[in-house]
């Protein structure tokens, strides 16, 4: 017999734990039942609520048991629960804290991103954006920049669910309707119900906690829209992150207005970069969509890894996710994209490492230094951007930073800025990892290859009967 006992007390008077009130709302009178049959097996509920890092604040536990609750209720049936993403971006953003950016904080923006436009227009051919400049919250970048997450996640993530959906279905035990035990939390027994729907759309919140915990850690490490190299909104648009921009400056001999100056002109050049090259936002995440499409997963591998999973359990399937049991296979064709992706974002980081050096260091006593700092930063990558690598088998850090530096350096010597920002004008243009590894023979190699194209062009227009002169021209 159980007892039913209030919420918040027990029978000699004493507090229930916000760990045991939980399970009392999610069982109701079967609760000493589920505890009783939990210690039977020796498992401490107790110990079980303080590993798990269940808070001890009844309203906040209560917080907790909804989100579950609504995590196989919540729209959507796509492999990312997006409506989950946004909901647990938005709380981990403000987690330690987001104040409203005040108007002072947003005039300052504004005056870093003027003069930054100033100094680069010195140092480069590409025109400003032209787009509004921003001051936002880490909720506010939250929400400008999810709809970029969902491109760069989505198509991965399809072929990862419908891989764990088919490996945690045959995990599920088999029960008659009237024997169906309840997935706690969730409201309703896993017998009546599609098993591989079940675990499709468990699977797609899941996916959707990863991405929102992920993009929400990222909203408080990031400076602006253009952190991670790759184009984070469709519209021309320049912004800072003045509570992240202040804290990273906290630590640093430099005043913040000089660090505000160098993340505004790192900004800035990218946004011009995005802006006035139009095939490279397409070529970047032409390269994500390409590993999408020729994704593989090692089923046997799968299928063994979640045998020690509970399928009804999202932390046990988030935790499995955050540790990579479930990460695709790289197979030698996924290889080559991924090094044609990090080629090409080291050549964007590259170049803006250079021009926003070169707009810097006539102005700024500590130009080299804030360089430095953020070329480290970068290398090594955070958490977030770890938590994504994990999740989609992407590294969004370039690792060649330095080397693609030094050969725009080295092409500006040869040729000057004008020479630099021409090769963005065509994809074929770029310069490739042999480049990298050899910068002052750039120029070498591409004299070569445009005698080697003339000729051809030569031979085509003699084919044709044209003049070969013209075709040249």
């Amino acid at each position: 017999m159980s007892i039913d006992r209030p919420a918040g007390s027990t029978p000699g008077g004493d507090d229930v734990p916000a760990w045991e009130q939980m399970l009392r709302q999610m069982f109701g009178p079967d609760t000493d039942e589920a505890l009783r049959q939990l210690r039977a097996q020796g498992m401490d509920p107790a110990a079980m609520a303080a590993a798990s890092g269940l808070p001890d604040d009844p309203a906040m536990l209560g917080q907790v048991l909804e989100q579950i609750q609504r995590l196989l209720a919540a729209s959507g049936s796509g492999p990312v629960n997006w409506d989950v993403a946004h909901d647990v971006a938005r709380q981990a953003a403000v987690a330690e804290g987001d104040p409203v950016v005040a108007a002072p904080q947003a005039r300052k923006v504004a005056e870093a991103f003027s003069v930054a436009e100033l100094w680069l227009d010195a140092v480069t051919d590409l025109p400003p954006s032209g787009g509004p400049v921003r001051a936002l919250s880490r909720s506010e970048w939250v929400e400008q920049t999810l709809p970029a997450w969902r491109i760069l996640t989505e198509p991965v993530a399809s072929s990862l669910s419908t891989a764990l959906a088919g490996a945690l279905a045959q995990t599920l035990p088999e029960f008659e309707a009237e024997d169906a035990p309840a997935i706690p939390g969730l409201g309703f027994p896993a017998a009546g119900a599609d098993r591989t729907q079940l675990i499709r759309q468990l699977g797609s919140a899941v996916f959707g906690m990863q991405v929102g915990q992920a993009a929400g850690t990222l909203s408080r490490e990031v400076f602006g829209l253009t952190d991670i190299g790759l184009p984070l909104v469709k519209e021309p648009s320049t912004a800072l992150v003045p509570t992240n921009v202040d804290e990273f400056a906290e630590g640093l001999d430099a005043p913040v207005e000089e660090v505000r100056l160098f993340l505004a002109l790192r900004e800035a050049a990218l946004a011009r970069l995005f802006t006035h090259v139009g095939w490279l936002r397409g070529h970047l995440l032409g390269s994500v969509a390409a590993y999408a499409r020729g994704i593989t997963i090692d089923l046997e591998s799968l299928e063994d890894a979640v045998h020690s999973i509970d399928p009804t359990d999202p932390a046990a399937l988030q935790g499995a996710l955050s540790s990579g049991v479930f990460a695709p296979q790289t197979t030698p064709e996924q290889q080559a994209v991924l090094d044609r992706l990090e080629t090409s974002l080291a050549l964007v980081e590259g170049w803006v490492d250079e021009v926003s050096a070169a707009a810097a260091l006539p102005h700024l006593p500590h130009a080299v230094a804030l360089r430095e700092m953020i070329r480290r930063r970068r290398a090594a990558g955070g958490p977030a951007e770890q938590t994504f690598a994990t999740l989609v088998g992407l590294e969004l850090r370039p690792r060649r930073l330095r080397d693609a530096a030094t050969l725009w350096a080295q092409i500006a010597r040869d040729g000057g800025t004008t020479a630099r920002d021409s090769v963005w004008d065509h994809p074929d243009l770029l310069p490739t990892t042999e480049d990298l590894d050899d910068p002052s023979g750039y120029a070498a190699r591409r004299t070569a290859m445009q005698d080697a194209q003339s000729e051809i062009d030569r031979a085509l227009a003699e084919i044709l009967g044209e003049d070969p002169g013209s075709a040249i021209d």
